[in-house]
């Protein structure tokens, strides 16, 4: 028997990993279906799921990425100019514009408030690539006329929160978004910190698609799913709407210098 050829039909992408934690699945899945069912009203194919095997680069990077999620710091440095920008989420941040996020900045409970007095101490980073975790506090402490030297890579801001929890770093920028998700998944973690302070405003993790393709149907059938998601999931994500954050805000923000030690992009 004749095994026949593999299919070389592009498949578009489809993924939203930033938040999608274990206990936001069906949340993130109910959202990507009302996605997935107003562009297909537009004549748009879509996959069925959102891809949870893929690598964030490989996604990002993709010709068939139909929408993405990534961070503001590698679309400013790496993807600008590469892929098209379809809008930002919005989580509704106290203090922050509609589509704009900061930082929560923690330390070991009963440890000093004063932040300027963590400049020669230990600050865990999520990676190299990431706005909240390493460009948010980085440039909170140009604002204080220091910079952080002494650094511990973790990964993920969980395990960035865990470090400071256990005492094998002073300090981490937790984003906002994140931190209120940790209060839920990881309280015993969360009890142990404190938080010192916040960084200023920037723009929240934006969507992305492909260079070339139009993004006008994805923002649309974006925000007129979030006005549909069924209450218990928007509590859940936190989603409050959908915003357009011109590209111009993103390309705004100070990118710091890299730490010293070679570490992967991850937001």
């Amino acid at each position: 028997m004749t095994t026949p050829p593999r299919s070389t039909t592009p498949r578009p992408i489809a993924a939203l990993p930033m938040y999608d934690w274990p206990d936001l699945t069906a949340a993130h899945d109910s959202l990507w279906t009302l996605i997935r069912d107003g562009l297909s009203a537009e004549g748009i194919a879509a996959p069925q799921t959102l891809d949870r095997g893929i690598g964030l680069w490989e996604a990002w990077d993709s010709p068939d990425l139909l929408l993405g999620q990534t961070c503001g710091m590698p679309y400013r440095t790496r993807l600008h100019g590469r892929i098209t920008l379809v809008g930002t989420l919005d989580y509704g941040i106290e203090g922050a514009p509609p589509g704009f996020y900061r930082s929560v900045l923690v330390t070991r409970r009963g440890d000093s408030t004063d932040f300027a007095g963590y400049r020669d101490r230990s600050l865990a980073f999520n990676g190299q690539d990431s706005q909240s975790g390493w460009a948010a506090p980085q440039n909170h402490a140009a604002e204080h006329g220091f910079r952080f030297t002494h650094t511990l890579h973790t990964g993920a801001h969980r395990a960035s929160a865990r470090a400071v929890a256990e005492g094998r770093a002073d300090i981490a920028a937790i984003d906002a978004v994140t931190w209120r998700i940790l209060a839920r998944a990881l309280p015993e973690v969360v009890g142990a910190l404190q938080v010192i302070g916040s960084t200023a405003p920037t723009p929240g993790l934006p969507l992305i698609t492909a260079q070339g393709r139009d993004p006008a149907p994805l923002a649309a059938a974006t925000a007129a799913a979030v006005e549909r998601l069924a209450p218990e999931h928007r509590q859940q994500l936190g989603l409050c709407g959908f915003a357009m954050v011109p590209a111009s805000a993103y390309l705004a923000v100070p990118t710091p210098a890299p730490p010293t030690q070679d570490t992967p992009a991850n937001c």
